[in-house]
């Protein structure tokens, strides 16, 4: 039997896709990311960081950096916040779906750091507080993901 197991480590150029909208912290999530991505040995000159509006832009995003065939992972960025109207389910629902849709087409590992949470409290805490890391997760799990699908191809 063989087994494979990738691992956060240099595979090339990276993306990361971060929404400016809850800044506050999608620019958390982001420091995560980056600190995840020099952990491995990605020098900074191999990672690009896409500023899109909001989280619902972030599949078209990805669609575009994917179809560019220069990155070896996408990292996508996001917080949606609940609110009084089902805007939020949109709003995450087509988040993830898009991004879905850009990685098996592509055949490209995205890293999900979209958070989905009912208070801005809960966002902060995800974003390097009490409750984790989720920008150094969806760094690890593309770049975990990227090694295997290379070492996959590779066989």
């Amino acid at each position: 039997m063989t087994e494979y197991s990738g691992q956060p480590r240099p595979v090339g150029r990276i993306a990361i896709l971060v929404a400016r909208y809850n800044q506050v912290v999608t620019a958390k999530l982001l420091d995560g990311a980056l600190a995840c991505c020099g952990e491995a040995g990605i020098e900074p000159g191999h990672v690009d960081v896409i500023w899109v509006p909001g989280a619902f832009e972030l599949g078209a995003a990805a669609a575009v950096a994917a179809a560019t065939g220069h990155y070896a992972c996408l990292i996508a960025l996001g917080c949606v916040v609940r609110g009084e109207t089902p805007h939020f389910e949109f709003v995450a629902a087509e988040a993830a779906r898009g991004l879905s849709s850009v990685a098996v087409s592509h055949r490209l590992p995205i890293g999900f750091g979209v958070l989905t949470v009912d208070t801005l409290e809960q966002a902060l805490a995800r974003a390097g507080g009490d409750a984790g890391d989720k920008g150094r997760e969806a760094a690890d799990a593309a770049l975990r993901t990227a090694d295997v699908l290379q070492r996959l191809a590779r066989r």
